[in-house]
């Protein structure tokens, strides 16, 4: 009869359900207590009638008398029937669970179980389990404030649709009035279970006193240390009650607890009851129920039993305990939780020197996550809830990043060497163990059928383990063997067994380390779960937050910070399939506290390396050349012994001074932000990456993540525009203290393995773009906003000029200061580090800016052509004779206007050309055999080729910095500008008579006085110069747009120009002209800077005598030196 009870099965069972059971009324007391997740009908105010008259009435609610306070239930009674028979479901599987669990509970009473955790473990520990998950699974359905609401709202709707109330609807409701006064129904529903409650408890009696030791005797007994007995080092760990070893404290105090708050006769009774309970009493004021709903213990026994005669001395005694906790509690834990901290890191360093190891001491890793777990838990439960004490630092530890640190240390090291354990625990299984169990079970002299056939079966499957099983990586499965061992408990604690197992101790000693090696084989990651998870962080997540900040203000526990986000892995696990719907919410919280985490080490680590950059940064500044004319002088004054400074006076310190120390002692702030990267960068050794709910977690990336944002920014900062001002950093500085940057961002490698040149790269790449990838203005958009808007307008203006020679622009002498030193922004070398900054994208960003202005200054010039298209034709076609021009350049109007235009357009072409030339340096430089190739291909083209193969050339090799005959960003920029309005031909026409304008224009220029032609800078003090740039690039974009001949139409306007400048030769009389000389120079450029013109055709039309007497007459000024 006693086999076919199936006590150990219905106990295994019914805990499993018990649990997804107390989770879901968790799940719904949050839901309904949140006002986001509240059920829509009970926040509904049209419900509010019907709610308080249900919950006045409940359980006799008069369905058909009181329908005016129903109506609004009746109005949406399928609506409320679908949204409330999941909670109403929830609520039956609490009556099916109690029925079954007083089921189970009143046959062990029948059968007279024997209960003693240190022999039958399995079967005490389930039935005590079992009685906690009911005890908790009833006070969580009674804070639940709207159950009667939402089991008669349903019951309402229900008999509304189908004409009567649900058949359970009596029952539940029955039961929900019965539990009103909980612990009073509770403990007269346990009143008959007391003696075998108080029998499982009073087995405690050794082993959590034995547990429950302050941290003194611990260190006295050297706990956990492998080292404090080197001879017996090797030897396996082992005990005659191995699970009650790392059995959870808190869980022997909630069955102390709670079991005695069932039972509460048996504190009067018996002496060693209360002891037991006193000393619950006295280490905590919380227990947890699930999740983070926790029990007053103090408050709750002295509730209880304050309602119950003759239990004075009880009430006496909860509150001297209560005092005792307040008191000395907070501090015993504390420093329980130092003691740990020590245990764990030599632990871990011993086993992780010599994993072979973790076959004999694998008992000690578990004893030592379970202590540390049990710690873990009562601060936390405790802080959240933390009592008025004169000593609240007891509450707060700022140092648990370490003890958490070596928790996932240690379970690591477990994972990664299980190959080892179970290879050891095999060949002990088989070899001893088997061994063992056969002789004890030949020494027995009573054994029944069916417990032989069970032992036998337990010899057999343990002699059958091989260790060629593990090499060959085969899959393990001894549960069977775990569930039949609980059953035999089952059928040798009953009275009257045949088999008494209190009587044969030795069967359950070698059973239960039996247990314990086979879970080593085949459950390791289950017992890992068992002794280590902390997934009741995620469910106090101010408290876990809070920890991480106190622990990262400590400069010795930023190495370990990483242990946060790591535990966020074991989240998932506490999940039940009973409560799907909880995951999504666990999963959100849990992804948020993991990332806030990983965030702020990140941002700590970011910051300290940036720091440490900007620092290297300033002392690389001291080094370039520009400090160095202090020095300079200094050593002038030297030598011509000149007075000696004042002894008030401070010297300044030559770059390297910092290095000079006379003691190593002295410690600088550089060494402090060294050390504390070192701390920082300790704590991403932890895990490469880890998982959080179907999600791969990487922790470098987010640092990685972190320096690509700041750097970005740092970027744009050291740039130092100011767009009122108009003040930027010269490129070459930027680019000195960005290769500071770079240089000292690259050390982080060596404390990480992260991909830094990755990084650089993406920083830099991005600054070559106008916006990065947050949308923010780089450093390509601030300079060529800076150049556009500042350097080139000016230049339009003629207040910069334009320098062939010096391959630079240069400021204009004017009266008034310069904002800035034209040259110190525009010269071959800031042009070199401007191309280094921006690469090739940057460059093409900015000539497509630069064309935006051309085509604006084109369209104008086209507007002027038309105003002045008759005049244009007529001098076109009488350009050889003089009467006829002269009369009609008289009614030409705005020829100056023309050539303004062009000159500035000029100015933005030698700008762009400059930046190119500069870009084709930089290139050679980086890339020398690319651009070999480039120059071939761009050579290789001839004019009798396609014009689209031809610009698809050209537009490569310009990408390249190569100049072209052709400019196809130009071409581009005007081929754009033709609209509907206009045809080819007039487009054709337009910049025929553009180039004749321009052409009988050009005398005009030798009124300016400021046309005169500059020998040190090799152009003209007005910028004309720049129009032999303009009208060559302009008319081949345009003539190639509307596939005319360049270099036929070029001569035209040579020719014109040549006759134009040639009349102007003819007027030696007017003054005016004084800068004829200069102008003619202009016409010897256009040819000169033309790839489709030459010498020939010039002194076909132009006599080279002019020339040459134009420039003996503009260089006559100039004392000219040999030797």
């Amino acid at each position: 009869m006693d086999y076919q009870q199936k006590l150990a099965e219905k106990l295994t069972i019914l805990n499993e359900r018990g649990n997804g059971v107390l989770i879901r009324m968790n799940y719904i007391k949050k839901t309904c207590t949140d006002p986001k997740t509240r059920p829509a009908f009970l926040a509904d105010k049209a419900m509010e009638p019907a709610i308080k008259y249900i919950n006045k009435k409940f359980p006799s609610i008069d369905f058909r008398g009181n329908i005016q306070h129903l109506t609004s239930i009746q109005r949406k009674k399928s609506e409320v029937l679908a949204a409330m028979s999941s909670y109403y479901d929830s609520f039956l599987d609490v009556i099916e669970f109690r029925d079954h669990v007083y089921e189970l509970l009143n046959t062990i009473d029948a059968c007279q179980c024997f209960f003693d955790l240190t022999i039958n473990f399995d079967f005490t520990k389930n039935y005590l389990d079992l009685i906690i998950t009911y005890t908790s699974v009833i006070i969580m359905l009674s804070r639940i404030d709207d159950k009667k609401a939402l089991v008669g709202m349903f019951n309402c709707a229900h008999e509304m649709t189908n004409g009567s109330s649900d058949p359970s609807y009596p029952r539940l409701g029955q039961m929900l009035v019965e539990y009103e006064h909980t612990w009073k129904k509770l403990t007269e529903e346990f009143g008959p279970h007391t003696r075998s409650v108080t029998a499982a408890l009073l087995s405690l009696k050794m082993v959590y006193p034995r547990r429950n030791l302050p941290a003194e005797q611990w260190r006295s007994a050297q706990l956990l240390s492998l080292l404090s007995a080197p001879a017996a080092m090797l030897d396996p760990a082992c005990c005659d009650t191995m699970a009650c070893e790392y059995l959870s404290m808190e869980v022997m105090e909630r069955w102390i607890i709670i079991g005695f708050l069932l039972c509460h006769t048996s504190l009067n009774t018996n002496q060693a009851s209360q002891e037991l309970w006193k000393m619950a009493l006295r280490s905590g004021l919380y227990i947890t129920l699930t999740r983070d709903e926790a029990l007053n213990i103090h408050k709750v026994s002295e509730d209880l039993f304050d309602g119950i005669k003759g239990y004075s001395k009880r009430i006496a005694d909860i509150k001297e305990c209560r005092e005792h906790t307040i008191l000395n509690c907070g501090a015993m834990h504390r420093e329980r939780r130092q003691f740990l901290r020590g245990a764990l890191k030599e632990l871990f360093n011993v086993l992780e020197d010599e994993p072979g190891l973790l076959g004999p001491k694998a008992l000690f890793v578990f004893m030592a996550l379970s202590f540390s777990r049990d710690e873990v838990l009562w601060l936390v439960r405790h802080s959240e809830n933390m009592p008025k004490i004169k000593t609240p630092e007891d509450y707060i530890d700022n140092q648990m990043a370490e003890l958490l640190f070596y928790m996932e240390k240690l379970r690591g090291l477990m994972k990664k060497y299980n190959y080892v354990v179970q290879r050891y625990h095999v060949q002990y299984l088989a070899q001893f163990d088997a061994l063992v169990l056969n002789d004890t079970i030949q020494n027995m002299y009573v054994c029944p059928e069916e417990e032989s056939v069970l032992m036998s079966s337990f010899v057999s499957t343990l002699s059958a383990l091989s260790i060629k099983q593990v090499e060959n990586k085969e899959e393990f499965d001894l549960r069977a063997l775990r569930l039949d061992w609980m059953r035999l408990q089952a059928y040798t604690s009953v009275n009257k067994a045949p088999l008494p197992i209190k009587d044969y101790v030795d069967l359950p000693k070698v059973m239960n380390m039996i247990q314990f090696h086979t879970r080593m084989v085949d459950s390791l990651d289950e017992l890992l779960y068992e002794t280590s998870e902390l997934s009741i962080l995620s469910f106090y997540p101010r408290v876990f937050e809070k920890m991480f900040s106190q622990s990262s203000e400590e400069m010795t526990m930023k190495r370990y910070l990483m242990a946060f986000p790591s535990v966020c892995s074991q989240f998932r696990q506490c999940g039940h399939p009973l409560c799907p719907e909880e995951i999504e919410a666990m999963e959100k919280r849990s992804l948020r506290l993991c990332v806030t985490f990983l965030e702020q080490i990140a941002k700590l680590t970011s910051s300290i390396v940036l720091e440490i950059c900007a620092e290297q940064c300033n002392l690389n500044d001291q080094l370039q050349p520009k400090h160095c004319a202090e020095a300079i002088s200094a050593a002038r004054h030297r030598k011509q012994k000149k007075q000696v400074p004042k002894k008030g006076e401070v010297q300044k310190e030559k770059p390297g001074a910092e290095s000079l120390r006379k003691d190593r002692s002295i410690v600088t702030n550089v060494d402090k932000m060294h050390l504390m990267l070192t701390e920082l960068c300790s704590c991403y050794s932890l895990c490469t990456d880890f998982i959080v709910f179907d999600h791969i977690v990487v922790p470098t990336e987010f640092l990685i993540s972190h320096l690509e944002t700041r750097l970005s920014e740092i970027i744009v900062r050291m740039a130092n525009y100011n767009q009122t001002t108009q003040e930027i950093a010269r490129p070459s500085d930027l680019l000195a203290g960005l290769r500071a940057y770079t240089a000292s961002v690259h050390t982080l490698a060596s404390y990480i393995n992260v991909d830094i040149t990755r990084l650089v790269k993406n920083v830099l790449l991005q600054q070559t773009q106008p916006l990065d990838s947050r949308g923010v203005q780089t450093i390509t958009t601030i300079y060529t906003n800076w150049f556009l808007e500042s350097l080139l307008r000016q230049a339009s203006n003629a207040l910069i000029l334009h320098c062939p020679a010096m391959h630079c622009f240069v400021n204009q002498s004017t009266e008034n200061d310069p904002n800035f030193r034209a040259e110190e922004f525009s010269d071959v070398s800031e042009l070199q580090a401007l191309a280094e900054l921006i690469g090739p994208y940057g460059l093409k960003f900015l000539s497509e800016n630069l064309m935006w202005h051309i085509t604006s200054q084109v369209s104008e010039l086209k507007k002027l052509v038309i105003e002045n298209m008759d005049i244009l034709v007529q001098m076109k076609n009488n350009f050889d004779k003089p009467e006829e021009m002269v009369t009609l350049k008289r009614r030409l109007t705005g020829g100056e206007n023309v050539l303004k235009r062009m000159t500035i357009v000029g100015v933005i072409l030698s700008f762009r050309s400059m930046a190119q030339d500069c870009l084709k340096q930089i290139l050679r430089k980086h890339c020398p055999y690319l651009m070999g190739p480039l120059e071939c291909l761009r050579d290789f083209i001839t004019p009798e080729d396609d014009i689209k193969v031809t610009l698809s050339v050209f537009e490569l090799a310009s990408a390249a910095g190569l100049a072209c005959d052709i400019d196809p960003a130009l071409v581009a920029a005007i081929s754009s500008m033709q609209t509907d309005n206009t045809s080819v031909d007039e487009e054709y026409k337009m910049s025929c008579l553009l180039l004749v304008f321009i052409a009988v224009s050009l005398p005009t220029l030798a009124l300016d006085p400021n046309s005169f032609y500059s020998r040190e800078h090799g152009g003209h003090n007005n910028n004309i110069h720049c129009l032999a740039a303009a009208i060559n690039q302009v008319a081949a974009a345009m003539f190639t747009v509307q596939s005319k001949n360049i270099e036929q139409h070029l001569k035209e306007f040579l020719l014109m120009a040549s006759s134009a400048l040639l009349q102007l030769g003819q007027n030696m009389e007017r003054m005016d002209f004084k800068n004829r000389e200069s102008i003619y120079l202009l016409l010897h450029m256009i040819v000169e800077e033309s790839p489709f013109l030459s010498q020939d055709m010039l002194e076909s039309c132009f006599p080279y005598v002019l020339l040459r007497n134009a420039y003996r007459e503009v260089y006559k000024s100039f004392i000219v030196t040999l030797g």
